[in-house]
């Protein structure tokens, strides 16, 4: 079977950062996201060096795809190669780095090159999947069974990477492989500016309802939006097609070469006295009500990998250890204070309200969430009949968490808020 390929990529600054760290890039054959770090400067001159770097790869077709994916991981060293140069011309610039995820097309299979925490997804008879695993200190912890995923997701050490293309490292270690594909499937590139915020289901959805491959684009960007969109975002979509059979004694001319960046890579940045210029990506997106941004932190590289992953797991264990020191202390004094007042406890208790689930609605409860013995501190105040599964990931999430509040109109308000931004 002859496939071919269809593609659309966007990037968008966010709604906190003041410049796009990001570079993209969707050729006839290369496809890419780089993701920079290192200051308001060093991020977005990495990422479009390496964007502009690997892009001319793209226009020379192989028939091998592992000899092609070994190719792929010389250009991304010597890529990484050029980064350290760039550092000793322009001292200014150290500690600049970048992600790089990225898949030469082979017929119907990927080449793919990939370090860093950017990711490639696979949409596949409407399911998603993660396909790269994160270079991140969380994602070690994660392997090592010290932390589940869903902990990763709010660690403090979540932005450490673990690898990266830099000057801080000569010869990085690059995960290569070589995947089959089918008509119909689509290939997802991004910057954690999207998977960071946006949970895998709701991405999933966008993908289910799309109506072309740039409307997902935009949607996908429109969802970290309406998250607050702290850090750059950056998407390239590739669809697997069913090529039609050509004629083999029928001429044509070639196809036009199909190359478009987005993000940093825009334009390719020039240095020159001593300034470093970008040009940025047109903003995408539609104006709409967003959530309060989260705060961000600066993603960085660890070079000390060992000494580094020893210290913050002894502080883990540290944090953990205090942290179940706390509950017990909590526990202990909230058993006192009820058994010194149990009448005045239980009146104070039935002044709180908070919203939560029983599985399958939002449940406005009366009370705390805390039972002393067989005494249950809450009850349900009102069935609000919203089908959790309404709502968006993020959303579920805090909902099975419970939203305290202080009164029960105060709890009417926070169930309003709920849902309020379109898919």
């Amino acid at each position: 079977m002859t496939v071919g390929y269809e593609s659309a990529i966007g990037s968008h600054v966010g709604m906190v950062r003041s410049n796009n760290q990001d570079s993209g890039f969707a050729g006839d054959y290369l496809f890419l996201v780089a993701d920079g770090m290192g200051g308001h400067a060093g991020g977005d001159v990495a990422s479009a060096i390496a964007a502009r770097t690997m892009a001319e790869l793209d226009g020379h077709p192989s028939a091998d795809a592992r000899a092609t994916a070994q190719t792929l991981r010389k250009a991304v060293l010597k890529t990484n190669t050029k980064l350290r140069d760039t550092v000793v011309e322009r001292p200014e610039l150290a500690g600049m780095g970048t992600t790089f995820t990225g898949f030469v097309t082979v017929g119907d299979q990927l080449s793919l090159a990939h370090i860093g925490d950017s990711r490639l997804y696979l949409f596949r008879d409407n399911a998603l999947r993660q396909i790269t695993k994160d270079h991140t200190f969380v994602q070690r912890l994660v392997d090592a069974g010290k932390i589940t995923e869903e902990e990763a997701k709010t660690h403090p050490r979540r932005s450490v990477l673990m690898r990266v293309l830099g000057d801080v490292d000569a010869s990085p270690d690059i995960d290569t492989e070589v995947l089959d594909t089918q008509p119909g499937d689509i290939w997802l590139l991004c910057s954690d500016g999207l998977c960071g915020y946006v949970e895998d289901s709701d991405i999933e959805k966008v993908l289910r309802r799309r109506r072309s491959l740039q409307g997902a684009v935009d949607g996908l960007i429109d969802k970290s939006l309406a998250h607050g969109a702290p850090d750059n975002v950056t998407v390239v979509l590739v669809e697997t097609t069913e090529a039609p059979v050509s004629d083999p004694h029928e001429t044509s001319e070639l196809p036009e070469p199909n190359r478009r960046f987005a993000g940093s890579a825009a334009t390719s940045p020039e240095v020159r006295d001593g300034e470093v210029t970008t040009a940025r990506t047109r903003l995408m997106g539609r104006r709409r009500p967003v959530r309060k941004p989260p705060q961000v932190e600066e993603s960085h590289f660890e070079p000390r990998v060992d000494e580094y992953l020893a210290e913050l797991m002894a502080e883990t264990r540290r944090r953990n250890r205090n942290r179940r020191l706390l509950w017990a202390l909590g526990a202990l004094a909230v058993l006192l204070a009820v058994g010194g007042a149990v009448l005045f406890g239980y009146q104070w208790t039935q002044s709180r309200y908070f919203v939560g689930t029983d599985g399958e609605t939002v449940i406005i409860y009366r009370g705390v969430q805390q039972d002393i013995g067989s005494l249950s501190l809450y009850s349900v105040a009102e069935n609000t009949e919203i089908p959790l599964d309404e709502l968006d990931g993020l959303e579920q999430r805090q909902v099975e968490r419970t939203l305290g509040a202080g009164s029960l109109e105060e709890a009417r308000e926070i169930v309003l808020r709920l849902g309020v931004h379109d898919e």
